[in-house]
């Protein structure tokens, strides 16, 4: 048998070869896509997208809205956990004074402000002493935010970090 023979085949092997490579990394690019998108509820019937960042400086959590459409604060709903325990006080939002919190929330978590939250605003408030567990160097703090359809974000950030 030549070495001719052979060329044909082994052409035909990388070819399948190099497709099956390029399924799997549009698939997973896809795949992962998909899990960092996360509907909003809006008026009417769209599937726009929104996201935020999270941050934790000493005892304040700070959201911002990163991008998407703007948010009606009234409607939405934010449960903090730290290394996975639920605060025993959660934030009302928006509030200006709480059990839990120290008063003066910033921006549109504060009952002061229009109510609505826009992508490039910042939100933050901070937990008192008070509140159990406390925010410590080295733990976790976990934020999800929910809206009317469902759950729009859960965020982690390190405290200290």
């Amino acid at each position: 048998m030549s070495d001719r023979a052979l060329s044909p085949l082994v052409g035909i092997v990388v070819l399948v070869g190099v497709t099956v490579v390029l399924t799997a990394v549009v698939g997973a690019g896809t795949v992962a896509l998909s899990a960092d998108s996360t509907p909003t509820p809006t008026s009417g019937h769209s599937t726009a997208r929104v996201a935020f960042s999270l941050s934790v400086e000493g005892d304040t959590v700070a959201l911002t809205h990163e991008r998407g459409p703007s948010l009606s604060v009234r409607r939405l709903s934010v449960r903090v956990e730290i290394d996975g325990t639920p605060l025993r006080r959660q934030p009302p939002v928006p509030f200006f004074s709480a059990r839990g919190f120290r008063s003066g929330p910033t921006g549109p978590f504060n009952a002061a402000a229009d109510g609505t939250w826009s992508a490039g605003e910042r939100a933050s408030f901070t937990v008192a002493g008070t509140n159990d567990p406390s925010l410590a160097d080295g733990r976790t703090v976990t934020v999800t935010v929910y809206g009317d359809g469902g759950r729009l974000a859960r965020l982690s950030a390190g405290v200290g970090t």
